[in-house]
């Protein structure tokens, strides 16, 4: 009889989506096959680490005691969406005790945590990107960032509208899609909420799409695209979480553009050297939309595909991105967490 891996699937952290990543633990819980392994939802919150029925986490081995019997985990499935799981600090502390986990390591979650360096660095391998502006928490306290500044250095650089919006946090909070000079400088206070640095991006107008891959060692695996369409200014936290949203898969999109964008995809899994799943977001420009759909007769030569940003941590409630993605690939997500956990063994 197949024994059973012990699974803990990580959620919580300590940022603004904290609640978004137990809803993602949630789901988890119900992808993995129970009849394959043992899950536990392990819940970190500051120095506070304890499963979901209160057991504390002993540091020293991520191993928990539950009626005298000490519980030790074969694998941690991270759902944390922001810090410590997502920029590779938690990614570290496995690797010291020797535990496998699903998702990229310390220096590619390091890497793609950062959205300005992670798509600065992606630059030099040509992918294009908004033109951007990066300002430093220090700055803001010592009082360098000014009206003149704001004027001189995001205004005029990068014409408005632009979008404001932290650094190293997810883009659901603190993003702020600026129209006016004079909203400039609440928007970075607002940013800085989520953490010590804000990143300034040029608008791009275009179609936005998500495309979410996997790779283990027999097989590369590239998801339909998801189309994001939003009345809302841009996909903000009440069109992600709370339905002001159609999320269309797959994508309106001629098949040259759609194979391009999974090609793209899997490419920069490649550069970073990513594990698990992680999904790309992109902004398409040239292509000619009518109101309710994409003209399949494209000149590629007119369409740039414009990099976003790269989530190594995806949502995975039954209504994220990554799930609809599976379910319109035709796959069981079940087969694909059996995947993941089975390539790292």
């Amino acid at each position: 009889m197949l024994m059973k891996r012990n699974i803990a699937i990580i959620a919580g952290g300590d940022s603004s989506e904290h609640e978004v990543s137990l809803r993602s633990a949630a789901g988890l819980k119900t992808f993995i096959p129970e009849e394959r392994y043992n899950t536990t939802i392990v819940v970190l919150k500051g120095t506070d680490w304890h499963t979901e029925d209160g057991c504390p986490i002993d540091k020293n081995d991520f191993s928990f005691t539950r009626g005298g019997v000490k519980n030790t985990f074969d694998f941690a499935y991270i759902t944390i969406h922001g810090t410590p799981g997502e920029n590779g600090l938690l990614q570290g502390y496995l690797e010291m005790l020797g535990i496998p986990y699903s998702c990229c390591n310390v220096l590619a979650a390091a890497l793609t945590f950062n959205k300005y360096t992670c798509n600065h660095y992606l630059s030099g391998f040509g992918f294009p990107i908004a033109k951007s502006v990066l300002i430093r928490k220090n700055e803001w306290l010592n009082g360098r960032i000014n009206d003149q500044m704001v004027n001189d250095q995001i205004v005029n650089a990068l014409g408005l509208p632009c979008f404001v919006k932290s650094n190293v946090g997810g883009s659901s909070f603190g993003c702020t899609k600026v129209k006016t000079p004079e909203e400039v400088l609440p928007a970075i206070k607002r940013a800085f909420d989520e953490g010590d640095e804000v990143i300034c991006e040029a608008y791009m107008k275009g179609t936005e799409v998500t495309c979410g891959v996997y790779k283990t060692r027999s097989k590369a695996v590239a998801f339909p695209i998801t189309e994001v369409v939003t009345k809302n200014e841009f996909f903000d936290y009440d069109a992600k979480y709370k339905g002001q949203v159609d999320e269309i898969t797959p994508a309106r999109i001629p098949d040259a553009v759609r194979d391009r964008i999974q090609e793209l995809t899997l490419k920069i899994y490649d550069i970073i050297g990513a594990n698990g799943i992680i999904r790309v977001d992109w902004i398409i420009t040239g292509m000619r939309n009518t109101e309710d759909y994409v003209d399949p007769v494209e000149d590629m030569s007119k369409i740039q595909i414009n990099l976003l940003e790269v989530n190594t941590t995806p949502g995975m409630t039954p209504t994220s991105f990554i799930p609809q993605q599976v379910r319109a690939a035709g796959l069981d997500i079940r087969d694909v967490m059996t995947d993941i956990i089975e390539d790292r063994f």
